[in-house]
């Protein structure tokens, strides 16, 4: 476990404020980004990101949303940064 990133959706979701879990610019966040748009976005980067579904985000423990474990391939704030680029990349 030591060699993975835990990214919950919120970390780059441009809806969200950094009060809310936000870990990176606005601008670079995107707006309600799913399980499986994360999940494909680090299988591209070859971050080899594991998914699980049942876990819930701790600011918001009454919703579960999901969270997907990735490679530390860098720093947490690059690879999130990478992850929302490859979405808006996906979605055209």
């Amino acid at each position: 476990m030591r060699d993975k990133i835990v990214i919950w959706p919120a970390y780059i979701d441009s809806h969200k404020s950094r009060s809310e879990g936000r870990k990176i610019s606005e601008k670079e966040a995107i707006p309600s980004p799913t399980l499986e748009e994360i999940k494909a976005a680090a299988d591209k980067i070859g971050l080899n990101p594991i998914v699980e579904k049942d876990k819930a985000f701790p600011r918001e423990w009454w919703e579960v949303s999901g969270r997907v474990l990735v490679d530390k391939r860098k720093p947490k704030s690059l690879l999130l940064k990478d992850i929302a680029r490859e979405i808006r990349r996906s979605r055209g």
